[in-house]
């Protein structure tokens, strides 16, 4: 008697077809070696993949992507998993390609500040490579130790320093990978302009769904003379976020300028003891970097203009180990929430600065609504909020508050004049979300562009657009302000 599913057909003749392209030791199909995969960053939501492709050269990237276009397979590419959106979710029906092999720093040019590396390489690994060259490379996410260049181009990943040196689009030079039909590609160039159309702005930020990157080319900056870093504290929240607003309109670009509130900062506190502020309602991290001289006059208007702005506390950095120390503490927020909490959901919007104080007493109120905590750390100087959702995964009831708690936040976002993503992309996690921000003819032309891409969707299914189906469906479920969004479209 034949007790195989379809699922286990399908998977069979998948493995059959990889098997011809790829050692053995380059593919997992069995249970126990695909369940590590199952998820990235966004650990509420699941999935397995048919097989899992680790593929060690390019050309075997371009024999999977063939072989898996002819089957009509899915894929979804993933980088080190520490996305927080879904993004890298497998698909049931499909293979999830995994560029962790590729993960060799091709060459460090210190004469053209560049660096060819692998799409697997870790962020902060570029930075190490190019130290010696008196270089780094400046877009630094939190999760920067491990996460790599290709998770970063997916989603267009900043960090605390982008309000000065840009995101990972303002530092990719050329991007180069393969289409869904396995064929090679490239995007930009590695001089200042390329020919044709500049295609780069829309692989960077595309979340897998346009292409396969194997190979990127970064710009590289001088290391800083010097950096300082002020911890500002404040007594409200108001005062804070008038506070960033205050800085920026002051003409002042810091390195980095970040918020957190006073659930965060004692979270972070008692993991990396930074010297934090417990008593104030909300600190900010400004930093200056540069010459001494240009560094001192910074910091000297910055703190001008924080005290003006209601600052109870300043302390600027004595040296670099208290600088790294101040940062530390940024850098350890999720982790640090991690020991407050059995599970949280890192939300990502972005609003206008000036309305800081305004998203954040509505997050207040929010938490009464819905009966959980929420912790927040924002990337201030760019309106990047970044809240923490405080709750238990074993329990379905909180993960279901949890789940509205982060679309209220999102939509919010949305109506005090931001957007319902920032740098963590849209995956999964905001698809319901889209349909807020987002007219039927907006998301249709940017189907129009998946498909210019990928006609038959193999790359990176039902993610990040949102169906006209699926809007409606979540009109029929979600009422804002007594408003259906899109009242005109047709119930499903």
């Amino acid at each position: 008697m034949n007790t195989s599913s379809p699922t286990d057909a399908r998977r069979a003749e998948v493995v059959r077809a990889l098997s011809r392209v790829l050692p053995a030791h380059a593919l997992l199909a069995r249970s126990e070696d695909t369940i590590p995969y199952e998820c990235d960053g966004l650990t509420a939501y699941r999935n397995r993949a048919l097989a899992v492709a680790l593929p060690e050269t390019e050309q075997q990237v371009a024999a999977v992507l063939q072989a898996c276009h002819a089957l009509g397979v899915p894929v979804v590419a993933r980088g080190a998993g520490t996305g927080l959106s879904g993004g890298a979710m497998p698909h049931s029906e499909g293979v999830t390609l995994s560029l962790a092999k590729f993960n060799r720093i091709v060459r460090i040019d210190p004469l053209s500040c560049t660096a060819l590396v692998q799409a697997g390489v870790r962020n902060l690994a570029i930075s190490e490579a190019a130290a010696p060259h008196g270089l780094y490379y400046a877009p630094d996410p939190s999760s920067q130790i491990a996460c790599t260049i290709g998770g970063n181009i997916a989603e267009n990943s900043g960090g605390v320093h982008c309000l000065k040196y840009g995101l990972t689009l303002h530092n990719v030079l050329q991007v180069r990978g393969f289409t869904v039909e396995g064929e090679p590609v490239s995007f930009g160039s590695q001089a200042l302009d390329s020919p044709g159309l500049d295609l780069l702005p829309l692989v960077v930020g595309s979340e897998g769904m346009l292409a396969v990157v194997t190979e990127v080319m970064v710009k590289l900056v001088p290391k800083p003379q010097l950096a300082r870093c002020i911890m500002a504290s404040f007594a409200d929240i108001e005062a804070a976020g008038e506070a960033v607003a205050a800085v920026i309109a002051a003409g002042i670009i810091p390195a980095g300028l970040e918020l957190m509130d006073k659930r965060m900062t004692a979270a972070v506190e008692d993991f990396v003891h930074a010297g934090y502020d417990l008593d104030a309602a909300a600190i900010l991290l400004c930093e200056s970097d540069g010459t001494p001289e240009e560094v001192g006059e910074e910091i000297e208007r910055m703190s001008a203009v924080l005290r003006a702005a209601g600052a109870t506390r300043i302390e600027v950095s004595r040296d670099e180990a208290q600088r790294q120390k101040f940062w530390s503490g940024r850098k350890n927020a999720f982790p640090a929430s991690g020991r407050i909490s059995p599970d949280y959901m890192c939300m990502d919007s972005t609003i206008p600065r000036k309305r800081l104080a305004e998203i954040l007493r509505a997050i207040e109120a929010m938490e009464q609504q819905y009966g959980l905590r929420c912790a927040n750390v924002f990337h201030a100087g760019d309106g990047n909020l970044h809240p923490l959702i405080l709750f238990d995964a074993n329990d379905p009831d909180q993960l279901h508050r949890c789940e509205l708690f982060g679309a209220d936040i999102l939509e919010t976002s949305v109506r005090l004049g931001g957007t319902v993503t920032g740098e963590h992309g849209v995956g999964v996690e905001k698809l319901n979300s889209m349909c807020v921000q987002f007219s039927p003819e907006e998301r249709e032309q940017m189907f129009a562009l998946k498909r210019a891409f990928d006609p038959n969707e193999g790359l990176n299914p039902g993610k990040v657009i949102p169906t006209l189906q699926r809007c409606a469906e979540y009109g029929k479920l979600t009422v804002l302000r007594g408003l259906l969004p899109f009242p005109d479209l047709p119930r499903f």
